[in-house]
């Protein structure tokens, strides 16, 4: 979770001005979207990814000057892409070592760093399978990454590190953020 940054000058002057829901998200490809329409301009984009926090709360925003515009999460507040066999997030800044790797019961594939739980954009998928081990150390086939995902008998390791089941309805609850803030 991202710790606040002291009031500003905008928040001091008008201290009473609404926090902003539904109008901002961002999708599973780590994309924001204004109104469900994806914002493509640069410098946006920027000012989006370097004002994005959360509070206690779990709760995710993008601070707009005095403004919180909250932010409905497709799956979690993280979404990352893999550089160099490193994940580095959304946003752009690496997101530290991988201390966890999960495959939910919806395929996807999330992984807990120093930054927080984010999901592992679906381009990466075919360059994270390929990596992944069997416990006899052969590439893991399609019958393991079933049995995984289903939390029978299979297991899976990508580098070094078990691929743990994981329910998709308990991410939020489980990894304490809330997917879709509401006043």
């Amino acid at each position: 979770m991202t710790d606040l940054p002291p009031f500003t000058a905008a928040q001091r002057k008008w201290p009473n001005v609404p926090a902003c829901h539904g109008w901002l998200s961002l999708d599973r490809r780590g994309d924001w979207r204004l109104q469900d329409e994806r914002v493509t301009h640069p410098g946006l984009i920027a000012f989006l990814n370097q004002n994005y926090r959360s509070d206690p709360g779990g709760r995710w925003f993008v601070q707009n000057g005095p403004q919180q515009v909250f932010v409905r999460l497709a799956c979690t507040p993280w979404i990352f892409r893999l550089q160099a066999d490193e994940p580095v997030t959304h946003t752009g800044v690496a997101a530290g070592p991988v201390t966890d790797v999960f495959l939910d019961d919806g395929g996807s594939i999330l992984l807990q760093t120093e930054t927080g739980i984010g999901l592992l954009d679906d381009r990466d998928l075919p360059d994270f399978l390929a990596r992944c081990k069997d416990v006899a150390g052969k590439p893991a086939d399609e019958a393991v990454l079933l049995a995984t995902m289903t939390g029978t008998d299979g297991l899976v390791f990508w580098r070094g590190l078990p691929v743990q089941p994981l329910a998709a309805v308990d991410l939020a609850f489980r990894f304490k953020f809330d997917p879709d803030p509401q006043p």
